[in-house]
């Protein structure tokens, strides 16, 4: 498997596949509304419109891509109908440039002064947070890096155990203290147990509640400020997990959860399983907020980074 930017053959593959039920749905739509047509009218634009707001690509954004499209059409009149999927990718592909994020590199781990690199997970439960992270840190130990986690979410009771068995199954260690503990206390320990072991990286999963943003922000707080007493600036990534298959009400979790805490970075579960993949373009769109990961499948290695270029690609190809 590469890392550190090789985007490989296999990665490729496998996003192909994790992404084939958005693209049959996706290109099959707009295979429908130019047939019979010799260019890119006023009705194929509307027709357009509907494929990509029922693709979950979002209001918003869609209407900004179409409203490209419209300009593009003006002024080279000669634009035929076949071109529609050129021009679209075209200006997806645009679109996501244009936002404020770059492309992560694959796994790699950025450096504190010699403390481990935190990242704070957060999402509401059944998103695929627990399993997000134990995929996560699997890929980081494949890439040579010494991983830590931190069990905070201590309001479920399967949370916990679940992360241990994610422990167990990647062969990291685990900072938990069971069910009902004050989450701020688990951060703290994972991080000292981490600045001790000498740890590259320690992933902290939180509580995934959003009935009450009030406490939640609450909550958040206090795990940041008690992390920021053991390392400083922690944590230097707040990941909000995501279920791509629920299409737009993953993009309100993403704006609900932003007015609680300062998210940083997105990781959208569970494309493989839906014809909603368009909400990747969405949520990067209007979120701003860099899309850094991706799941295509259920295996352990099924979680990529996110490569602007690479979704594209696949969705047209």
């Amino acid at each position: 498997m590469a890392f550190f930017g090789l985007f490989s053959k296999d990665k490729k593959e496998d996003l192909n596949k994790g992404l084939e039920k958005t693209k049959q749905s996706f290109l099959s739509k707009i295979a429908r509304i130019v047939v019979g047509k010799s260019k890119v009218d006023d009705e194929v634009l509307d027709n357009l419109e509907e494929v990509l707001i029922t693709s979950d690509v979002g209001v918003e954004t869609t209407l900004k891509i179409i409203s490209r499209i419209e300009e593009r059409v003006s002024r080279d009149k000669v634009l035929g109908a076949n071109e529609l999927n050129t021009l679209l990718k075209e200006e997806i592909a645009a679109l996501l440039s244009e936002n404020n994020t770059t492309d992560a590199v694959e796994f790699e781990v950025p450096t504190h002064q010699g403390y481990p690199h935190v990242i704070m997970v957060v999402g509401v439960n059944g998103v695929g947070k627990t399993t997000t992270i134990g995929k996560l840190a699997n890929q980081f130990k494949l890439a040579g890096k010494k991983v830590v986690l931190g069990a905070a979410d201590t309001f479920r009771a399967a949370a916990v155990d679940q992360l241990i068995i994610w422990s167990e199954r990647v062969g990291v260690p685990i900072v938990q203290q069971g069910m009902g503990a004050d989450p701020a206390s688990v951060a703290y320990d994972a991080l000292q147990s981490a600045k001790a072991q000498h740890a590259d990286v320690v992933i902290i999963d939180t509580a995934g509640r959003l009935h009450n943003k009030v406490n939640l922000m609450n909550e958040l707080s206090k795990i940041k400020r008690v992390m920021e007493k053991v390392i400083p600036d922690a944590p230097h990534e707040i990941l909000l997990v995501l279920d791509g298959s629920t299409g737009q009400n993953a993009y309100e979790q993403a704006k609900q959860f932003s007015l609680a805490t300062d998210i940083n970075a997105l990781a959208i579960t569970k494309l493989d399983g839906t014809a909603k993949g368009g909400v990747v373009i969405g949520i990067s769109d209007q979120m701003k907020i860099p899309v850094k990961y991706i799941g295509v499948g259920e295996g352990i290695a099924d979680l990529q980074v996110f490569n602007k270029t690479e979704f594209v690609d696949s969705l047209f190809n």
